[in-house]
Parts: structure tokens; C-alpha cells; sequence
């Protein structure tokens, strides 16, 4: 079985309000694949339902050719990993602390760690570069900083899909790139297929083998980067001007905003 994550038919509603409509895609082993779309197009409800934290009463969803239903709490947190959107600091842990708290799912009862937990905690600390950071205090740390830690903590749980709801969001452009490269070396050395909401569709076109345009809960395409960044999709999706040309780093698409006031500059030409 090639596919990670198969999705059939999934719908789900806050109330009266419907955020997904039948929603149906599949997600390979071993694929970076991207979820993109404007606001209130369902993206972390979507992200919530595959990692289990809420679930839906129509549709199917199979992990690994198993369906969401089949997997236990402690056997759910074995193969999948969540990083939200926003993480909230109330206690004064330490980065060691609480990337050590990934192995949970991993340990018995008593939740006590043994010598094989503290060395992968230890390792998921090293491959995110946060080894000066091990003995300080999460309060006392930048926001960039706080996203590899969880990431690490992620890291830790040594998963088989990792998903991150926006992890770039509030990031500058060098941590951003940084979180997204760390990504890509977790697919390629460790086989984790990465699944991602982004909001930044060049990111998404840089990065990602597989794309998901949602609008409105419904999905507007699939496919290749190539294939959903076209100009037509794209001002469907998000009702806005943009231009849509060929990358100068490599053979993906490259998207620019096109704002009204260029389009009103002296001497330019209405046509894009």
C-alpha cells in the first residue's frame, strides 16, 4: 500500500454551518503535499479531522490502508504528529522538557522515560538546531524558536505522517525557509510524509510534490504544483489579480499579488 492518508467522501459541519463537502483525495507515503486556500476554506478543520482531535460522522478516513476508527489514542499519536497553528506557553518548561514529552505515546503507564527516550529526544533537539536552546525556558524563547521546538517535540514521537497547520505563518522569511528545509530533510532522511497548510503559494509551489486548493470547503484542484498554480485556478480560488509565470529557480510556477495601484501607475499597460 502506497498511500498514507485516504480520504473518501469526508464532510463536516460546525452546527448548521458545513465547512467541508465531500471532500476525497489520497495522500502518498513519503509525499510533501500542501494544502493551500483562502480563509475560511476549511484547511484546519481539514488538518484537525486527519490527526483525530475531532472527528466526522460521514466519509472515510484510512491511515495507512487502516480506517481512523481502528487506531487506539496511543497508537494514533505512534503515527501521526500535529504541530498547530498557535501553541500557547503557560508553564515555564525547558526545551529539553518538553521535546521529551514526545515520547509518550511511546512509553507505559507511569509515562516514566527510559535511556532510549532521552537519547531520541536528545537527537530530534539536534536535528532541529536547538542544542544551545536545551536548557532554556520556553518564555524566554522567539517565536521562530518555539516552532522548531514543537517541531522537535513532533519529531520525537518518531511518526509516520507529520502535520503542521500554517508553521511558517508568523515567521520572517529566514525562519521560514529554515522550518520548510527541515521539512524536506525529514522526507528524505526518515521517509515521514509531511502533510502542510500554507499560506504562501510560493512556498507551496517551492516545496511541495503535491498540491490541495480548497475554497468554500470544497476542493477546487489537485495535482502537481504545475498543475493547481495556474492564473484561472487561482483567480477562482481567490477572487484577486495575480500574475502566474514560470519560476527562475526551477521548473515550478511563481505567483505575484498584482495590486491596484500598480495597475493605476502611469503608463502601464491594463493587460497583465
Amino acid at each position: 500500500m502506497n498511500i498514507a492518508i485516504n480520504i473518501q467522501n469526508l464532510n463536516y459541519a460546525y452546527g448548521k454551518y458545513v465547512v467541508l463537502k465531500d471532500v476525497s483525495f489520497c495522500v502518498k507515503r513519503g509525499d510533501f503535499f500542501i494544502i493551500i486556500g483562502p480563509n475560511g476554506s476549511g484547511k484546519s478543520t481539514l488538518m484537525r479531522l486527519i490527526s483525530g482531535i475531532i472527528r466526522s460522522k460521514t466519509g472515510q478516513l484510512d491511515l495507512f490502508g487502516m480506517p481512523m476508527q481502528g487506531y487506539n489514542r496511543k497508537a494514533l499519536a505512534r503515527t501521526i504528529a500535529f504541530v498547530p497553528q498557535m501553541v500557547m506557553v503557560e508553564f515555564p518548561f525547558t526545551v529539553s522538557e518538553v521535546v521529551l514529552m514526545g515520547r509518550s505515546p511511546h512509553q507505559g503507564i507511569l509515562g516514566i522515560e527510559k535511556r532510549e527516550d532521552l537519547e531520541i529526544a536528545k537527537q530530534a533537539i539536534a536535528f532541529t538546531g536547538l542544542e544551545h536552546l536545551s536548557h532554556r525556558k520556553l518564555t524566554q524563547l522567539s517565536g521562530g524558536e518555539l516552532q522548531r521546538v514543537y517541531i522537535a517535540k513532533a519529531i520525537c514521537q518518531e511518526p509516520r505522517i507529520m502535520l503542521l497547520d500554517e508553521p511558517t505563518a508568523s515567521l520572517d522569511i529566514a525562519h521560514q525557509i529554515r522550518v520548510m528545509d527541515l521539512m524536506e530533510t525529514l522526507k528524505e532522511e526518515r521517509g515521514v510524509t509531511i502533510v502542510m497548510v500554507s499560506h504562501d503559494v510560493n512556498l507551496a509551489a517551492m516545496y511541495g510534490q503535491n498540491l490541495l486548493l480548497l475554497k468554500e470547503g470544497q476542493i477546487v484542484s489537485s495535482g502537481f504544483p504545475g498543475k493547481v498554480l495556474t492564473y484561472e485556478t487561482l483567480e477562482h480560488a481567490y477572487d484577486c489579480t495575480l500574475l502566474v509565470d514560470d519560476s527562475p529557480l526551477g521548473r515550478f510556477p511563481r505567483v505575484t499579488l498584482v495590486s491596484q495601484r500598480v495597475l493605476n501607475l502611469p503608463g502601464r499597460s491594463k493587460s497583465i
